[in-house]
């Protein structure tokens, strides 16, 4: 199971990574106002429950547009948003859009009633592998930038800090190779991240030695050759908001005591 974990950490390939962008190194992102979030203090045990995955989704404003024009039933169609919900857009403008569009009245009114709440941040689970018994890493920081409209948010963990305390982490080994056993040693942070804008965002995940980066520009040359970036949808509403980020290190071949970044795996998940 580990070994599984950490070949999708490194391997870095849209095929592994469902609804994340080939990872491409991609400057700049906005240079206005930034945003600063430290995330060792982050709690894996704050992320909401998962709901069930049901092969019935909540419906969204194109659905709900086409099932109109098709000639379904205004009492058809407020039935299935009363049991699947609505993933629309409920504003002024949203709902706007919808009469506009010949959606019934009495559908309308059932969007503006069961419609979820827009979302205002999406959680995320960082997992932190460390392969090898080694005691730090050779680039002390680890960071991943998020665009929001105008906004650069920066995100960064101080990973000798969070290596030498007590964090909810287990140590585990890797048994694949009947050889040779790999200790890896996991660390899990979670938290929120604040989004005010929807649509496509970008991530660049990169680790660095310095400790007081605002923006990826002030990455080196050699830091962004190691570094990926991803692109994701964010969606105005839905029933969860979950992205994952992996980070895999590995024990250096000469400086046995230094872990060396290896790369990373970005996923989100809406339902």
């Amino acid at each position: 199971m580990i070994a599984q974990l950490l070949a999708a950490a490194v391997a870095l390939t849209a095929a592994q990574a469902p609804r994340v962008a080939p990872p491409t190194v991609s400057l700049p992102f906005p240079t206005g106002d930034v945003q600063t979030y430290n995330i060792i203090n982050w709690d894996p045990n704050q992320l909401p429950r998962i709901y069930e995955r049901s092969d019935q989704l909540p419906l969204t404003d194109d659905e709900l547009t086409k099932l109109s024009q098709a000639g379904f039933e205004p009492a058809q169609l407020v039935k299935m948003i009363e049991e699947r919900r609505c993933a629309c857009d409920a504003s002024a403008d949203g709902l706007i859009r919808l009469k506009k569009a010949g959606v019934d009245k009495t559908v309308i009114a059932a969007v503006s009633r069961q419609g979820l709440a827009p979302n205002r941040e999406l959680n995320l689970l960082v997992t932190l592998d460390f392969t090898g018994e080694s005691r730090t890493a050779r680039e002390a920081f680890l960071y991943f930038f998020v665009d929001d409209g105008d906004i650069t948010r920066v995100f960064s963990a101080n990973l000798p800090e969070l290596l030498q305390r007590r964090n909810t982490h287990e140590t585990m080994v890797d048994r694949s190779d009947i050889v040779i056993a790999r200790t890896v040693r996991r660390i899990q942070l979670a938290g929120r991240v604040p989004l005010k804008t929807y649509g496509a965002h970008r991530v660049l995940v990169a680790a660095s030695a310095s400790p007081t980066l605002t923006h990826p520009s002030q990455l080196t040359a050699q830091e962004r050759s190691k570094a990926q970036t991803y692109s994701f949808d964010y969606p105005r509403s839905s029933l969860q908001s979950l992205c994952r980020l992996t980070a895999g290190y590995r024990r250096d071949a000469v400086l046995a005591y230094k872990w060396n970044f290896e790369g990373s795996r970005f996923e989100c998940e809406w339902n």
